[in-house]
């Protein structure tokens, strides 16, 4: 595991984050290629999975994606499937690297071709404070963004006060607002009320995220798209979602459904039913940002700006990793990832146990709860 420090401490519904900790795999193949991976580690059960996981995938081919995600679900993992889904996707990312290496082709040309050049970002602010909002809106303004992502969910007032003030900052620029999953029903209903002459591009997971009726009876019910992020973790989830009718955007991320391969064939259910997808940022490093450029370079209905933490990123695994410029990043063109991690990096990142990932230091016995209000 490896903890970079974020340049800010982040706040959200479940509490504060300092850095990013990520869960980083390394393969060598019997061809001598070298593969590498990375995940979030959220939860303690990962590295363990992860051992277990690293078993299992020995003596699969490096093109065995799917086989090796069945096999480990099918090893009784599904268990465990929230610490599995990390495992596999930091080791089937790492298998792909070095498949890709093989074919001396970057990813993307492996899923269909390239379908975009440079992949649009949306800049992310976390801040309860409105306040706060507008030196952080300024500085992601200046870099180029041209869509954000605010984090609400703290609170009923707070609510309309940030989306407010993000509006007036950002002018008509999509304004995505989060709530976590923080809403009741009722209070869904009343704050999508008060929010809906901001004109949101979406409200993201207005509801916890077992609740897909309740997600359903929003979308009939007022104007603003409703986005599924936390409900669309797995490919089926996915695919209940979309055969419900409960959102209008998905959410996706390799990381949170077991792999890559897992989010172009969850886009492709999407896309069938005609709906646009982007990628939910969990604080990546280079190997997993570069994973989301060639998904979101292949995937025709990523039409959405991905989200990405990289603006709040102190440190990190490679000295080559994928350039933000002006509120976009160009495609990697190199075999595999495209990208080389310095290993001394990954040792001086190093820790031994998952840090900041949710709670908030300051408010010692509190803890979020779902639906909070």
């Amino acid at each position: 595991m490896v903890c970079a420090p974020f340049r800010e401490t982040i706040e959200w519904g479940s509490g504060k984050r300092s850095g990013t900790t990520r869960l980083i795999v390394r393969i060598d193949t019997d061809g001598g290629i070298t593969g590498w991976g990375e995940a979030q580690c959220l939860i303690p059960s990962t590295p363990a999975v992860m051992a277990d996981v690293a078993e299992i995938a020995i003596g699969h081919e490096i093109s065995d994606v799917e086989r090796l995600h069945r096999h480990v679900l099918g090893a009784g993992y599904y268990h465990h499937q929230r610490a599995a889904v990390f495992a596999i996707a930091a080791l089937e990312m790492a298998m792909w690297d070095a498949f890709g290496k093989a074919c001396g082709q970057p990813l993307w040309r492996l899923w269909g071709g390239r379908w975009r050049d440079r992949v649009a970002a949306s800049a992310y602010v976390f801040h309860a404070d409105p306040a706060r909002l507008a030196p952080a809106i300024g500085g992601l303004l200046d870099a180029g963004f041209e869509t954000f992502k605010v984090k609400i969910g703290f609170d009923a007032d707070s609510d309309l006060a940030l989306a407010e003030t993000a509006r007036k900052l950002i002018g008509a620029r999509p304004l995505r607002l989060d709530v976590n999953g923080a809403w009741t029903p009722g209070i869904a209903r009343a704050q999508l009320s008060r929010l809906a002459p901001l004109r949101p591009a979406y409200v993201e997971q207005p509801l916890e995220m077992s609740d897909i009726s309740g997600h359903v009876l929003l979308r009939q019910s007022q104007p603003i798209p409703i986005a599924l992020d936390e409900t669309a973790y797995t490919l089926t989830d996915v695919g209940r979602i979309v055969a419900a009718g409960a959102a209008d955007v998905l959410l996706l991320d390799p990381h949170q459904a077991g792999g890559m391969w897992q989010v172009l064939k969850a886009a492709a259910i999407a896309e069938a039913s005609g709906i646009p997808v982007s990628l939910h940022s969990g604080g990546e490093l280079a190997l997993s940002q570069a994973a989301y450029l060639h998904l979101a370079a292949s995937i025709p209905n990523m039409t959405l700006a991905i989200d990405t933490e990289r603006t709040y990123l102190g440190a990190d695994i490679a000295h080559d990793p994928p350039i933000l410029a002006d509120g976009s990043f160009a495609v990697p063109e190199a075999p595999g990832l495209g990208v080389e991690v310095d290993e001394a990096l990954v040792e001086a990142l190093a820790v031994d146990r998952i840090q900041g990932a949710y709670l908030d230091p300051a408010r010692p016995g509190w803890f979020p709860v779902k639906p909070a209000y």
